[in-house]
């Protein structure tokens, strides 16, 4: 099934294209990190009723039963793994994933930098040969298809070799959720090449690399000014002649800071729906907010269960 159809993007219809064909999966074993907050919990559990995850429920009891209380949820099916504080809840999620009890992590009410800790420790934690990274995955009816934003919450200031494994984690992403091959467009101020602004120098060297198989999976371009890369009026009067000016599926952004701004912008002036998981680790993991809308949390388990699926695919063909 194909997420870049002609749905009217103004509801978030194609986030709940990718809803359905998730949900058409094995409900995934998630680990979800002190659930304690009635908003955190009912996202959860409302992926659970969509038959997208099986939770665990990791964290402070009281306090998750009190959030169902205040939820209105009911939580007799599901298992719940006591544990004192956040570092404490964290850990055991790592844990399990590592004893193969959970596939995938998701953050509750715990602040990002606890959570994350234990997932990237270079003992025990859920390291890859690649460095970790987040995918927004993005619904705006201001662009006729999804669109990818990356990195805007793990990278701060990504060299080149750590945008690599940016580009690649993205690209394996949009191929996981039906955007195959998807068009990466590597955005900086300017689309051309100019020593004095170092990220086109490096968009420059990615595209490169993709032309040398040490990227592969998604056709390049950059660097692109993000009007070019989206679209195809501006494209034309720069006259750029290139398959992803345009109609980018992807958009590379230099920095932190530039993708947290963007996604930001595109959701609270253009209507977007954002959804969004961290990939490059053993598990996709789910980095939702007390202040996510029940379509982001949603969507974000469907991202999750798709990349898995995607991801024991690739490692049965290897």
């Amino acid at each position: 099934m194909t997420t870049q159809s002609s749905a009217n993007g103004d509801d978030g219809a194609r986030l709940e294209l990718l809803i359905k064909q998730a949900a058409m999966a094995q409900p995934l074993i998630t680990a979800v990190v002190q659930p304690t907050d009635s908003r955190c919990l009912s996202g959860a559990i409302e992926a659970a009723d969509r038959g997208l995850i099986k939770p665990i429920l990791i964290g402070s009891e009281a306090r998750i039963r009190e959030a169902a209380e205040d939820g209105g949820v009911a939580l007799g099916r599901f298992d719940i793994m006591p544990c004192g504080s956040d570092e404490e809840a964290s850990a055991q999620a790592v844990h399990l994933v590592r004893a193969g009890r959970a596939h995938a992590l998701m953050k509750g009410a715990v602040h990002t930098d606890v959570f994350m800790k234990p997932v990237v420790a270079t003992a025990g934690g859920l390291r890859t040969a690649r460095r970790m990274s987040h995918v927004f995955v993005l619904d705006t009816p201001a662009y006729p298809r999804l669109l990818l934003i990356t990195d805007a919450a793990i990278n701060i200031a990504p060299d080149l070799e750590t945008k690599r494994d940016i580009v690649q984690n993205a690209i394996d992403l949009a191929r996981a959720i039906g955007i195959d091959p998807p068009r990466v467009a590597i955005v900086c101020a300017v689309e051309t090449v100019t020593p004095k602004l170092p990220s086109t120098c490096e968009a420059a060297a990615l595209c490169k690399m993709a032309d040398r198989q040490q990227i592969v999976g998604g056709v390049l371009d950059g660097p692109l000014a993000f009007d070019n890369a989206v679209s195809p009026i501006a494209a034309e009067a720069k006259h750029i002649v290139s398959s992803v000016a345009g109609r980018a599926d992807v958009v590379v952004v230099p920095d932190l800071e530039a993708g947290n701004m963007l996604a930001k912008q595109t959701e609270y002036l253009a209507g977007a729906h954002l959804a969004g998981v961290v990939v490059g680790a053993r598990v996709p993991i789910m980095l939702t907010s007390r202040a996510d809308s029940a379509l982001a949390r949603l969507t974000s388990c469907a991202v999750a269960v798709l990349y898995r699926r995607w991801q024991l695919a690739q490692a049965a063909i290897a």
